[in-house]
């Protein structure tokens, strides 16, 4: 299934937990479903935060990796 939508960045770069969730918590309640969210986040707790509130709220991580200092994760904002 191939998705047509743009890629929202969330740049949550040094900023420390809870922080990097709220700011993509705010940013996913303006988006549709089936939108595509990079979060480039520096705190390393981001890689297990944020897939965990997506668990529990119904989206989808894609893929997180970590590059250099910084973390991406990109989501699939569901229902």
């Amino acid at each position: 299934m191939t998705h047509q939508h743009a890629k929202v960045v969330v740049d949550a770069r040094r900023l420390l937990c809870p922080m990097p969730v709220i700011r993509v918590q705010d940013k996913i309640k303006e988006l549709n479903v089936g939108a595509i969210v990079e979060a480039i986040c520096t705190d390393p707790g981001a890689l297990h935060d944020i897939p965990a509130w997506c668990r529990i709220n119904g989206h989808t991580v894609l893929s997180s990796v970590r590059e250099n200092d910084e973390y991406l994760i990109i989501i699939e904002v569901g229902e």
